[in-house]
């Protein structure tokens, strides 16, 4: 190392020792900053500290709950005799235990099970769960683990007293409306010191296994989930209805419900519950006589002071539309609940056809006395003769086509080369528009019916009128109608063949026969080549329908078969109404009107010829390509 190395090494360590020396902080800088510092460590230990009781709050009341835990405060709550209290009215019968102090049984009146009994048992105390969890300074309550004093028992009121040892009291308050909604409270009297003064939300665990209550379970499946709705936005979703799951809710909620095909059970919070909720369903077996076990871990506003109860309601009833838009008029919570959402009327279009035609039209006619199937029938005639004018014009449309068939075969035969494909396309494109024809009529009516009979799909099966009701060899509208049935599961079928899908597949190849031959009788060249692959799809589209609806109900496949069945009606009356030879006469006088102005040609005709010169001059900028 030379000595001009070693003298800049030198100089280096000076300037950063001068540099560092004039930034140094003064003392009082150094002051100030461990005072900062200071106070940072003890807000950060106070916020630690806080966490950790949370947390060991929280696990002390899960301990609590699994060992069956509960605080010496209510000692002598811990002992007593279980005895039961039933509220009842007209619509239903409701049981609580004394143990817990919560609803153990919900019995639902004027349904009949599948079981032939006249009132549908939604849950009973194996079935069904509710436990509110308060964590104090020292010790936790949990409700199932105490007996509650009932007093001021009437047919729809009862009020459950847990008596604590410092002369507190736990209160749980319960009024049953007219029909479907229950009221309720929870209440801390006399109890203030035992909780944190930061203490304001208590745990709620609610757990129901949701029984069978139809024949077919796969079907009863598919409509069965766990039901949520947002507080903030308004949004109503659900979990899998397929699959397990877990979810955890950051969203508060107005309400969590269990539903299953035509029954819901709903619990309502006053002050919402809490973002953070957790929510389970998980699947159950055909055999086991249930469909899901719910579950659902919720916190909701809880006042230590005990001057403001925490308020809950209970909606226990069918899926009935209307039913529930009235019940949900006696919440006095001044939420707009939507409850009706657990109607499942379909995706939004379809909902709103529903909800604004449907609807009204099943209500009218079910109100003038006819039998369900008869109405069924009358919703199919009605919406056939409201499309019948725009299904008339869509298939004189394809008549046209078909009368002009020859006309256009000759027309184009000299453009069969591959190349040429372009000029027969224009040359089609500009007879269509001279006859003042449309080549993409065939489907349309079908279309025209597609979204009411999508509509249609998600409303009968969640029609609870429809339950339990026959029409001919229909037993049950709401379930399937088996002809034939066996003991083991075949995959893709099931254990039985239903009568009214074998009708609606043989509809369905029916009128698949009658628009497939009206579309044939319009197809030119390819198109007709193409016409056969089309016309095996469409045959075997309702062997695919047989093994998608052999389990859903009969209703909705009777629905179908009638809607097919006076379809093809329809399209072989036409057919055997329309005369061929005055249709091509008024189509020839209006060809040789539109001959006459050779510039008439429709837009797509235009594109088309705009395209056919654009290919033309990009082959003659290639071929001076190629001479060059």
């Amino acid at each position: 190392m030379n000595r001009d190395t070693i003298i800049g090494f030198v100089l280096i360590a000076l300037v950063l020792f001068l540099f560092s020396w004039w930034n140094q902080p003064s003392s009082e800088q150094i002051e100030a900053q461990r005072k900062e510092d200071s106070v940072r460590t003890v807000m950060k230990e106070k916020e630690a500290k806080k966490l950790m009781a949370e947390q060991a709050a929280r696990q002390a009341q899960a301990e609590a709950a699994a060992h069956g835990d509960t605080s010496a405060l209510f000692f002598s709550a811990l002992n007593g005799t279980n005895s039961q209290v039933v509220l009842k009215n007209g619509k239903v019968e409701l049981t609580l235990n004394t143990k817990g102090g919560t609803l153990s049984k919900a019995v639902v009146k004027g349904f009949e099970d599948k079981d032939g009994n006249p009132d549908v048992t939604l849950f009973a105390s194996e079935d069904h769960q509710m436990n509110f969890l308060l964590s104090g300074k020292t010790e936790n309550i949990v409700t199932q683990d105490l007996y509650f004093t009932p007093s001021n028992i009437t047919d729809s009121t009862v009020t459950m007293t847990a008596q604590a040892s410092n002369g507190g009291q736990l209160v749980m308050d319960y009024c049953l409306g007219p029909d479907h909604m229950l009221h309720f409270s929870l209440q801390a009297i006399g109890m203030g010191g035992i909780f944190a003064p930061t203490y304001k939300e208590m745990d709620i665990e609610w757990n129901d296994h949701s029984r069978q209550q139809e024949k077919g379970f796969y079907f009863e499946n598919r409509y069965t989930g766990l039901f949520y709705k947002e507080a903030h936005d308004g949004s109503t979703d659900n979990l899998s209805e397929t699959s397990d799951k877990t979810e955890t809710i950051e969203e508060s909620l107005d309400w969590v419900a269990f539903r299953n095909q035509f029954f819901s059970v709903a619990l309502i919070s006053k002050d919402n519950f809490a973002g953070g909720s957790t929510l389970s369903s998980v699947q159950d077996k055909k055999e086991s006589g249930y469909l899901k076990q719910f579950e659902a871990k919720l916190r909701t506003a809880f006042d230590p002071t005990g001057q403001k109860p925490s308020e809950f309601e209970m909606f226990i009833g069918p899926n009935d539309f209307r039913l529930i838009q009235d019940v949900e008029k006696q919440s006095q919570f001044g939420k707009d609940l939507d409850l009706e959402q657990l109607v499942n009327l379909g995706w939004w279009l379809f909902r709103l056809i529903n909800r604004w035609f449907t609807l009204y039209l099943f209500d009218w006619l079910a109100s003038l006395g006819f039998s369900m199937g008869i109405v069924l029938i009358l919703i199919t005639l009605l919406l056939k003769a409201l499309t019948f004018p725009m299904v008339k014009k869509q298939y004189m449309s394809s008549a046209k086509m078909r009368v002009l068939k020859p006309k256009f075969d000759e027309a184009t035969k000299q453009y069969d080369k591959p190349e040429d494909q372009m000029k027969k396309q224009q040359a089609m494109m500009q007879l269509y528009s001279q006859y003042g024809v449309s080549p993409l009529s065939g489907c349309l009516p079908m279309l025209v019916q597609m979204p009411i009979w999508i509509a249609m799909f998600w409303f009968v099966p969640n029609a609870i009128q429809l339950r339990g009701q026959s029409f001919l060899w229909m037993e049950d509208l709401a379930t399937y109608d088996p002809i034939i049935s066996w003991s083991s599961h075949i995959w893709g079928i099931g254990d039985h063949l239903s009568l009214s899908c074998l009708l609606f597949c043989g509809s369905n190849i029916l009128y698949s026969w009658f628009t497939m031959r009206q579309q044939k009788d319009q197809m030119v060249g390819a198109q007709a080549e193409q016409m056969k692959m089309m016309q095996w799809m469409m045959y075997l589209m309702p062997l695919m329908f047989f093994f998608m609806f052999n389990d859903y109900s009969s209703g909705l496949n009777f629905y179908y078969f009638i809607s097919l069945f006076f379809s093809s009606i329809i399209m072989f009356v036409l057919r055997k109404t329309t005369n061929d030879e005055k249709l091509l006469a008024i189509l020839e006088a209006r060809y040789k009107e539109n001959k006459a102005n050779p510039k008439k040609q429709s837009g797509l005709a235009a594109r088309l010829e705009a395209m056919q010169k654009q290919a033309e001059e990009i082959q003659r900028q290639k071929q001076n390509g190629y001479k060059k």
